[in-house]
């Protein structure tokens, strides 16, 4: 699902326009952009946790020349679903 069908699907749920569900849509993203930025976490129960991750700096190797590369440290964003939404993901033979 892309952004533009999430704007559909919610317009649907709620029975509004179009623009009505992006700007929704739009708040809800905006929110939890901020919300990590602020407290570094945003945790919304029943479907799971975003959250600031440090990687460390690190050489990797070119797979085409062998060479080594230098990849500094970043900052990036995890998500850790919650138990509700893994338990919706497994199917019941569990594969």
């Amino acid at each position: 699902m892309n952004k533009g069908q999430l704007i559909e699907a919610v317009a649907t749920e709620l029975s509004t326009s179009k623009a009505a569900a992006s700007r929704a849509v739009e708040a809800v993203v905006s929110s939890i952009t901020d919300g990590i930025k602020k407290d570094d976490s945003v945790t919304i129960v029943g479907f799971g946790s975003f959250a600031k991750k440090q990687r460390s700096a690190r050489t990797v190797r070119n797979p085409a020349t062998g060479e080594p590369i230098h990849i500094q440290a970043t900052t990036t964003v995890g998500f850790k679903p919650s138990p509700a939404l893994k338990g919706d993901l497994v199917s019941p033979n569990g594969v």
